[in-house]
Formats: structure tokens, sequence, C-alpha cells
């Protein structure tokens, strides 16, 4: 026997632009700054949460396992179990799918879950020839070895290299998520003025929550060390327009590609927590759950197209509930590239892919625009890659309340060849 799980709230900070230097906030400061006023606003002890998870994939030297870090900076108490978890972009639903698991089969109560990252701060990292030479001048004996050594120094060994670009290469394919996506733009046939449409959208769409103040409940100001106060998604571009972003240049395949900055997530820092309960909990502290957390699915394929894992992940998660298209109301699908969210797109209205990759009789369908993205998505609000996961089961959980619907599905691709998705219910 399984028990149901709730996701009875969750939180998060602004998402911040980075902008050529470190932020305000480290990956931990950033978990912390969303979690404290989570925690407050609980009407039962913080003392009661059985464990912490806390995906994040850009973990900063200062903060090993930043899980532990923070829940002890959260005041949880020395006695409290708490690990980080990372699978690349899907690091923060990891942490929500660990917390699923683990309640639904009765070992824990009430888990604090969630994503942090603080892509700005991703380390300077010395090239491998540099690393060998500190080496030989490290284990030089005496003046003359020293010499020696000192004479192999070339001037590119004092260039670091920005760890977040070898970390946005695939290893295995030598492509990085940009090329990736380009590969599908071209596989479905996906042109720039398409990704730059869906790009300018969601900056509106985005543009238009702030606005009519849909993010409030979920978006808590953050506050530096030096006092300043950051209270909304920063990269927003309410004015984005198809001539703008007909400027940029193709950025990962000169000059005939259709991925460019504009029509891709933006680089960001920003944290985001969710708190799982049993049925049993949410009866004993009188809680009040924003949704139900029905099942979840996890799938693999080339990373050359790691960008088709939502499709891959949240068909089978559809077919395993018997349920069609129109059976779910609203979708959160990362947008880590408008091409390769088009792609998603085409590909399920595909009969023939459908057929020959998905195993289905024929097309699975177009998603409906309007039930997609409706709030906008890391393109314009950025994809800090551990928290994202997180953030969108958590905005597809607040956007059903708000707009009634009764399920969703929150998906992402994932760097790799991964896909993730879980499936949500609302709950009235």
């Amino acid at each position: 026997m399984t028990r149901p799980v709730y996701l009875v709230d969750g939180a998060r900070t602004p998402f911040l632009k980075a902008r050529g230097k470190p932020g305000p906030f480290t990956p931990v400061d950033l978990a912390v700054q969303c979690g404290r006023p989570l925690l407050a606003r609980q009407g039962f002890d913080p003392a009661l949460i059985d464990l912490v998870i806390l995906g994040c994939v850009n973990v900063i030297s200062d903060e090993m396992n930043p899980a532990r870090v923070a829940a002890l900076r959260l005041g949880l108490g020395e006695d409290k179990v708490a690990f980080t978890v990372q699978i690349n972009c899907g690091s923060g639903m990891q942490s929500i799918d660990t917390a699923y698991r683990y309640i639904r089969e009765g070992s824990h109560e009430m888990i604090l879950a969630g994503g942090t990252e603080a892509l700005s701060h991703a380390p300077l990292v010395l090239r491998q020839g540099a690393v060998e030479w500190f080496g030989r001048m490290a284990s030089a004996k005496g003046p003359l070895d020293q010499a020696k050594a000192l004479g192999g120094l070339r001037p590119d060994f004092l260039k670091p290299v920005v760890g977040l670009e070898r970390g946005l290469t695939d290893p295995i394919t030598k492509l990085n998520m940009g090329q990736t996506a380009e590969v599908l733009s071209h596989r479905f046939d996906i042109d720039r003025k398409a990704a730059d449409t869906y790009a300018m959208e969601s900056h509106h769409r985005l543009a238009r929550a702030q606005r009519e103040g849909w993010l409030e409940d979920e978006v808590q100001p953050a506050f530096s060390r030096g006092g300043e106060a950051y209270d909304h998604d920063d990269g927003v571009r309410p004015d984005s327009d198809l001539g703008g972003l007909a400027k940029p240049k193709p950025a990962f395949e000169p000059p005939y590609g259709r991925v460019t900055a504009g029509n891709s997530s933006q680089i960001t820092d920003g944290a985001s927590w969710t708190i799982l309960a049993s049925e049993a909990a949410v009866e004993a502290h009188g809680l009040t759950p924003l949704a139900k957390v029905v099942d979840s699915e996890w799938a693999a394929l080339d990373p050359s197209v790691m960008g088709l894992g939502p499709v891959l992940a949240s068909t089978p998660l559809a077919r395993r509930h018997d349920l069609d298209l129109g059976d779910i109301d609203l979708w959160e699908l990362n947008e880590a590239f408008a091409a390769q969210v088009l792609a998603c797109l085409a590909a399920w209205d595909d009969a023939e892919f459908c057929r020959e990759v998905l195993g289905l009789d024929g097309a699975f369908g177009r998603i409906d625009r309007d039930r997609l993205n409706i709030d906008g998505g890391a393109i314009s609000l950025g994809h800090p890659v551990g928290t994202s996961g997180n953030r969108i089961v958590l905005h597809l959980a607040n956007a059903l309340k708000r707009t009634g619907g009764t399920r969703g599905i929150a998906t992402e691709c994932i760097g790799g060849g991964l896909g993730g998705a879980m499936l949500l219910e609302a709950v009235r």
C-alpha cells in the first residue's frame, strides 16, 4: 500500500540575471532567503520536518553539501538529516521526487525539498596544461629544477576558463546545450522567426504575471548583506518584440543557426523550496495542500537530442494514468531554448515520430499554447540549473489553483540526455 503525498506550500527567490560578476547571493544564501519566510508562515513547528533535500549542480567549495548548510542556517536543528541531489537540470525536481517516494512509502511525514543555483558564482578553472605546470613547480626540488619548470610557463596558463562553459558541454557528444537545440531546430524545421516569437511571448507572459500580482505568494523578496532588496525576476523584458529579437547573431552555429541569446534561457541565480507532506501530516497540522503529487517519470535518450527529454518522460506518465491531451489542463515545460520547446510540441504532433519513438498509434496531439507555460518560463525569468525543476512544479501547483485546473504536468529536458516529468492534481 502507498500513501497520498501532497505539496502543501512553497516559495522561491526572485531569479536574478547573471551580469558578468558574482551576484549578491551564494547557493546557500539563496536557499535561506526563500526558506526563512516559507517556514515562518507555517502553522507547525519547523522541527517537525523530517528531512531536507536540495538540488544543486554548481556547488561552491565553501558550501559542500549545501542542503546541510542551508538546513542548519534555517535553524532546523543539528539532528536534521539533509542531503544534496544532482541530476543536472532535473536536480530541483529530483528533490521533490525523492521526497515524494519517501513519504509515499511511509518512512517520512514531512520533507523540505528544494533547488538552488548561483550560476554567477560558477568558478573559473585552470586549463589542464596550467594544472600540470603548477604540479611540476610544486614538485621541483631545488633552484635548478624550479628554473626548468618555470621555463614551461605559457601565457595562456594565466587565462582561466569559465567552469560553466565546460559544464554546458556534453562530454560524450562534445556538443554544447545550444548546439543540441540547433539539432532539434533542423530536425523539426523550427525557423528563427518561430523561435523568436516564442521568446517574445515568454517575456510578455511573465510581465503580465508580475503586473497582475500572480507571483506574489510564490516569490519572496531577497535581501543582500548590504541591505539591497531584490523583489522580482529581473531578466524579464516587457517590451520585447520581434525587431529586437531579430538582431542577435546565432550564438552556437554562426552564421546560419537559429538559436540566439534572445531565444535561449538566461544564466541566472535563484532558489526554490517546496514542502511535501503525508495525508496524516496534513490532517494532524491542519494544512491546506496546493496539489497532490500523483506520479513521476524519468527518461533517457541520445544526449545530442536531449531537448526531447520532456516528450519521452511525459508521454509514458500520461499513458500510465490513461490521460489524453485534453485531460491535462496545464503544462510547465522548462524553456531551455525556444527551439527546443517548439521541437517537443512538433514531436508530439508528428504521427511518425509518435509511432516509432513513443509506441503510440498516432500523434499524441498538439498542446494548446494557452495551456503551456502560461506565465512565461526560463527564457524570460532564467534557468538556474539546480532550481528550475523545483520552480516549475511549484508554479504548476499555484497556476492550477489560480485557474481552477484539475491536472498538470511539469517537465524538463536534462543535459546529458535525460528528461523528467511530474503529474499533479489540484486539491480543492
